[in-house]
């Protein structure tokens, strides 16, 4: 079946660095789209970031631009996401997902991420 396990989360101070990985099976990751999400305590989903199947594309919210970079590896059938310069408005359960118009997104179980001194 598919899974999506998302892991590097965790406890950081304000201005440090922090990657995340996704490892995926189940499903052809190498021909597909990825992107994280996240969703910070009270609010809703908000998307991160993108990258195209291989790797040439890349996309990201103002909010992170600059400071978070997507990458993959489609050997090794995982997503990364590296973060720097994080910020106390970081702080969220970051999901990598699968997204598709044919078929409903995959999605991973979260890991949280909490940016504070």
């Amino acid at each position: 079946q598919v899974q999506l396990v998302e892991s590097g989360g965790g406890l950081v101070q304000p201005g440090g660095s922090l990657g995340l990985s996704c490892a995926a099976s189940g499903f052809s990751f190498s021909t597909s789209a990825m992107t994280w999400v996240r969703q910070a305590p009270g609010k809703g989903l908000e998307w991160v970031s993108y990258i195209n199947s291989r790797g040439g594309s890349t996309s990201y919210a103002d909010s992170v631009k600059g400071r978070f970079t997507i990458s993959r590896d489609n050997a090794k059938n995982t997503l990364y996401l590296q973060m720097n310069s994080l910020k106390p408005e970081d702080t969220a359960v970051y999901y990598c997902a699968a997204p598709s118009a044919i078929r409903p997104w995959y999605w991973g179980q979260g890991t949280q991420v909490t940016v504070s001194s």
